[in-house]
């Protein structure tokens, strides 16, 4: 994820990350960990502990449903991956599902990763969320709770959840987790569906106090494929981008503490960076030299997955691509010995990208962004990610270098 408030204080975040390195531990600057991982740096694992949910929402990246599958990892077992995640050196486990509310185990597995030095966050859709729950959350070991809404209201939100009061049930349950001293952050796909709402989701974030909203693009997985031709226009992200800065450095200029980010689009950090070089060219310098320091996706080098059922993914959306099963071996050596060669191009994507993102200006801070939609659209994980918004010449594209770029030997 991209944190475009930080991105706006770039000297402040420089001396953070700074400091955090010569203390060496993970600067959290843009996101939780950079890409590409030094040497002896864990990922962080997004752990879809269930598929079952309440609710049946039409980007789901997991499919979730009503039910759980029935394989899906025991709360003992569970409990065993923790320890060997812990082990391993695992700094930070995002539980999400489905809903991880509906897993039995949850809080004695979260509790458990809370024990073993681990950071723990909860993806949730909040309407599970009562007096007891928001209890049970904090004593566990919870300090950020992330609520993921379609819409400013109930007309958007509901329909596209599947389920009429969600927003309502959603509201109850952010306001809960916020009066218990948690820190809360709104989650929002964008689509044609609710790109509408976006203005209405910031005002939303300001009545309610929202710590943080993190808008993400949509990822070409589980229903989120179905829905693909719903995806925004390069026209249209452009349009939502250029709001969510203006969002960001208003936030900034009035001194309010809500963070902004963005997510599952890499391309936002060269627009953006292209956004301030056209007006404070020093700042884009700043902001420039963070990116690199992020360097762009990290699925399969500091980000994993692991799935309900164990598999361990490059990360929660790219399920086709698999390391193996942490019910027949260690996540750390799964994790460093993929046998996919594909899994094994992501530590070196940058040689393997083709066409606009091999001949790219920004492949440094981008890493061609996610493989998974350029696998799902062009069937090939190395050719372009088809949710690029940026122009040719913006990237710096000549003919030559995409045709020298067009002819990188394939890995399947």
């Amino acid at each position: 994820m991209l944190n475009v408030t930080k991105l706006l204080r770039a000297e402040e975040t420089e001396r953070e990350a700074e400091s955090k390195e010569g203390a060496g531990l993970s600067p959290g600057l843009l996101r939780y960990a950079p890409s590409p991982a030094p040497a002896g740096r864990k990922p962080i694992v997004v752990w879809n502990l269930t598929r079952g949910c309440n609710l049946h929402c039409l980007h789901c990246y997991t499919s979730s449903r009503a039910e759980p599958d029935p394989d899906e990892l025991s709360t003992r077992e569970a409990l065993s991956v923790v320890d060997d995640l812990a082990a391993f050196g695992i700094p930070v486990i995002i539980f999400s599902g489905g809903d991880p509310l509906l897993h039995p185990g949850l809080f004695e597995i979260a509790g458990r990763a809370a024990d073993r030095g681990i950071s723990i966050s909860l993806s949730t859709n909040g309407t599970l969320i009562d007096e007891t729950t928001v209890t049970a959350v904090k004593s566990a070991g919870f300090r950020y709770v992330g609520v993921s809404v379609d819409g400013a209201g109930p007309a958007v939100n509901d329909r596209l959840r599947g389920h009429p009061g969600a927003f309502a049930e959603a509201i109850r349950g952010i306001r809960l987790c916020r009066d218990a001293g948690l820190t809360v952050g709104l989650r929002f796909t964008l689509s044609k569906n609710n790109v509408h709402d976006l203005p209405g989701l910031f005002d939303l974030a300001d009545r309610e106090r929202i710590d943080r909203v993190y808008i993400a693009h949509l990822v070409y997985a589980g229903r989120g494929a179905k829905i693909a031709p719903r995806d925004l226009s390069a026209a249209e992200t452009r349009k939502a981008m250029d709001l969510i800065l203006a969002r960001a450095e208003s936030a900034a200029a009035e001194g309010r503490p809500v963070e902004i980010v963005t997510g599952s689009n890499d391309a936002d950090g060269p627009y953006l960076h292209m956004a301030i070089a056209r007006r404070d060219p020093a700042l884009a310098a700043r902001i420039h030299r963070l990116l690199l320091r992020r360097g762009g996706n990290s699925s399969g080098v500091a980000i994993a997955n692991i799935d309900p059922q164990g598999n361990i993914h490059p990360d929660q959306f790219w399920t086709r691509r698999t390391y193996g099963n942490v019910r027949r071996g260690p996540f750390g050596r799964l994790w460093r010995n993929p046998e996919d060669p594909v899994l094994s191009g992501l530590r070196d994507r940058e040689r393997l990208l083709k066409d606009r993102c091999g001949a790219c200006r920004f492949r440094a801070i981008c890493m061609g962004s996610y493989r998974v939609r350029a696998e799902v659209i062009h069937g090939d994980p190395w050719a372009p990610d088809p949710a690029c918004y940026l122009t040719d010449d913006e990237i710096g594209i000549t003919p030559a270098a995409r045709e020298l770029a067009s002819t990188q030997p394939a890995v399947e």
